[in-house]
């Protein structure tokens, strides 16, 4: 990883793509490398757009598309349409608002397609874009596509069977009117583990280090943290690191007490009073029954020591989120490169007790070295977690290649 950016221009592969929802570039960046000519990208987030400049198109426009602002003479006879419309809304990590209006710029992408009539439609999005009442939406998308005489077809990948140490799922939608049909590539590349993907990265852009500061409550929390492991209450096994178990910062416990979390941790999701949600807060008496003693005076000291809440009559644990502080593995692959991805409280380095860089997940992300992000550290972040790694788009491209050149 961290290789030099090569930007392909063929004189004997002349085809072009506009590109909606452009972000930072990543998903352009994979058809560049690929040989395709870039003539226009299109994002609201002025920093994306900075860093879309810099890296692969300079004339990169900041527009809202929702409002249709959009130069479509400028668009006219283009071959590809790529497009990311947000994922927001339809992400399980969301609130998933099915009348979020950003659901609605999925649509948006529909109708610049049957405005600009390019021959190949690419859309990429979250794999909860095709759940539950969210589908609606994806599947209005592809009635007016095949309305319009557009072929369709989609497809959930995970980008580690195109080689990257990450577990990223996305779903992309590849609708034509050429005469090849859409062939899904086979992958051809070397797969690459987390501890290939950060090597000999000093030096690099970007690659600002934030240690947590040593004798820190933060810092006694990442340290009981293994490869591996996460601080969650709410999960058993050895993956689980509990708040009880660090009692040099949230307080000691002894053995009962220990004994009745642990009972509440498994009892809070086998006792469910909802059918929606993780869990429900659960009564003294069913804990009592379960630990074989009773449990009051126990719960009403575990709630003044801040480890137990009460809710009516009935008791959850406090921290109950599923994981925070996610220590990585170098011989396992990452979790997903999200917005946070830089932020320590969310994701550890497998070896160091901080967070990692916008480098880092940068090169995660299938990002060469010769990338560089703009904006304040925060802002840099976003940029990477939100774009789409441009194996996945040289990748896709490699398919639309062949559609275009019957070969």
């Amino acid at each position: 990883m961290g290789t030099t950016m090569t930007i392909t221009n063929e004189p004997d592969f002349p085809f072009r793509f506009a590109s909606l929802f452009c972000g930072c570039g990543g998903f352009d960046l994979g058809f560049v490398q690929s040989g395709f000519n870039c003539i226009a990208a299109y994002d609201i987030d002025s920093v994306a757009i900075e860093t879309h400049q810099k890296n692969i198109f300079p004339g990169s426009e900041i527009r809202d598309l929702s409002e249709g602002s959009v130069d479509f003479a400028q668009l006219k006879d283009i071959d590809i349409l790529v497009a990311g419309p947000p994922c927001q809304g339809f992400s399980t990590a969301g609130k998933r608002r099915v009348d979020d209006p950003r659901n609605h710029l999925l649509l948006s992408a529909g109708q610049f397609v049957l405005t600009i009539q390019p021959r190949v439609l690419v859309l990429e999005n979250v794999p909860g874009v095709t759940s539950g009442e969210h589908r609606k939406y994806w599947e209005q998308l592809k009635f007016l596509l095949k309305e319009d005489g557009y072929h369709t077809t989609d497809f959930l990948i995970n980008v580690q069977e195109i080689g990257l140490p990450q577990m990223r799922k996305r779903m992309i939608l590849v609708a034509w009117k050429t005469e090849i049909p859409w062939v899904t590539p086979e992958f051809s590349g070397e797969k690459i583990s987390l501890q290939e993907a950060l090597s000999n990265i000093n030096g690099a852009q970007n690659h600002d280090l934030r240690h947590v500061t040593p004798g820190s409550d933060l810092y006694l929390i990442v340290h009981r943290i293994k490869p591996g492991q996460k601080l969650s209450n709410v999960r058993g096994g050895p993956r689980s690191v509990h708040t009880w178990d660090i009692p040099e910062v949230y307080g000691d416990t002894n053995g009962v007490e220990r004994t009745v979390l642990t009972s509440l941790l498994r009892l809070r999701r086998r006792l469910r009073l909802r059918d929606k949600g993780d869990a429900d807060p659960v009564l003294a008496s069913d804990l009592s029954k379960d630990v074989g003693f009773s449990t009051i005076r126990i719960l009403e000291g575990l709630v003044k020591k801040g480890y137990v809440r009460k809710t009516g009559n009935r008791y959850d644990l406090c921290h109950a989120f599923n994981g925070k502080f996610r220590r990585l593995r170098w011989d396992k692959p990452s979790y997903t490169v999200d917005t946070r991805f830089t932020d320590f409280r969310y994701f550890l380095h497998p070896d160091e007790n901080r967070g990692f860089s916008v480098r880092e997940a940068a090169r995660i992300q299938g990002f060469p070295d010769t990338f560089v992000f703009t904006g304040n550290e925060k802002e840099q972040a976003r940029l990477v977690g939100n774009a789409v790694p441009p194996p996945l788009g040289r990748w896709v491209a490699l398919g639309v290649r062949k559609m275009l050149t019957r070969r």
